[in-house]
């Protein structure tokens, strides 16, 4: 079965591992705590910033390109979900953190795009980072971006590097008004925003397993050194995922197990179930990367077989000719006295018995099935 997915990596043409799980860019060393300063990649050309004003009966959507604005709406007394893609402009996280108090170290955070998952209680606002990942169909890559939620008693801020998310399930139930999202609080749309994330998993869960079964059945027919280019592709891949989820279940755990104002009873509840699917995904993970792993182990025993049955035509080759060549090593000889080099048919009589020779060992491999 031929994979028409894959296409081979070109040198450069993606980040390396080390290159996307640890970050090149970091702040000046000595540089004080809550120093604002992005030291991600600029993945978007502009900043863009949605709001999204609702109520149990109306809602309001809008883009905005001056942070302030979307502010003054947004301290409003209804509920508010604003969502900014692109971290490059520091002065819109410090406006934000300027107009509702938050902390400079939530802010630093938020510009820091190589954190881990993880949540963190500052009375009046919650701070939560988990990590969105999609799949790349035309490399075979999972990329990461960091999404850092700053929810407060009215209002949701989400903050992206890049534009594009999982996200627009939940602007769908928000628009028809579907559910109990509208009649609920921040911290309810805090919870289904990490819901949409951890259920996008499965589906790149669902595409990596497709992938290795191909792998898998082309393993099993022709092992090929491609194929084991792409074996180590998915490998690398797996970490990518496993670093992604293996914290956000602390971070789940936290968020419902643990006393937060802002979090109600009610709404730990579905973070629990959240946490549950967050296991699960985890489970998954580990279960297919021991998969890869035995992929690994059947392309180096597809190659080792291949290797003992050349080994085996190649000794079966050369035993038929051991004793045909010491036929012809000793006729070989110039000896003056052998009786057989002055009979006429000698020459003949031989070669019928080498071949005679050749035939019977050939035979005798057949019938023990050595061939």
């Amino acid at each position: 079965m031929k994979d028409s997915h894959w296409r081979p990596r070109v040198a450069g043409a993606l980040p390396s591992l080390i290159g996307r799980m640890v970050s090149r860019q970091q702040k000046p060393p000595g540089t004080g705590p809550g120093t604002l300063v992005h030291t991600g990649d600029r993945k978007a050309e502009s900043v863009l910033i949605r709001l999204i004003e609702y109520g149990p009966d109306f809602i309001d959507e809008g883009q905005f390109e001056d942070i302030k604005a979307c502010l003054d709406i947004a301290r409003a007394r209804t509920m508010s979900w604003v969502n900014v893609d692109g971290l490059h402009e520091v002065g819109v996280v410090e406006a934000v953190g300027e107009y509702f108090g938050v902390h400079r170290l939530v802010l630093e955070d938020i510009l820091s795009t190589s954190q881990r998952s993880k949540a963190e209680d500052y009375g009046d606002h919650l701070f939560v980072i988990v990590k969105m990942l999609s799949f790349d169909l035309a490399t075979d890559s999972i990329l990461s971006e960091q999404v850092s939620l700053v929810v407060g008693e009215s209002f949701v801020f989400s903050f992206q590097e890049r534009r594009g998310d999982v996200f627009e399930p939940v602007r769908e139930r928000l628009r028809q008004g579907k559910g109990r999202i509208r009649s609920r609080g921040s911290d309810y749309l805090a919870y289904a925003l990490i819901d949409t994330v951890v259920d996008s998993y499965f589906h790149i869960l669902e595409v990596v397993g497709d992938r290795i079964e191909e792998l898998e059945e082309q393993v099993l027919e022709t092992p090929t050194l491609e194929l084991l280019e792409r074996i180590h592709h998915l490998r690398r891949e797996m970490l990518i995922l496993r670093r992604a989820v293996w914290p956000l279940r602390e971070t789940l755990g936290q968020l419902y197990r643990e006393e937060m104002p802002l979090i109600t009873t009610e709404t730990g509840i579905f973070l629990r179930d959240v946490h549950d699917h967050a296991v699960q995904v985890i489970e998954t993970v580990e279960s297919l990367r021991e998969v890869i792993s035995g992929a690994m182990d059947l392309y180096m025993s597809g190659v080792s077989n291949r290797m003992n049955e050349v080994m085996r035509v190649l000794t079966i080759i050369a035993t038929i000719f051991i004793p045909l060549s010491f036929f012809a090593g000793v006729y070989g000889m110039n000896f003056q006295y052998m009786p057989e080099l002055s009979v006429r048919w000698a020459y003949p009589a031989l070669l019928v018995f080498m071949g005679v020779t050749a035939g019977g060992m050939l035979w005798a491999f057949r019938r023990k099935r050595w061939l």
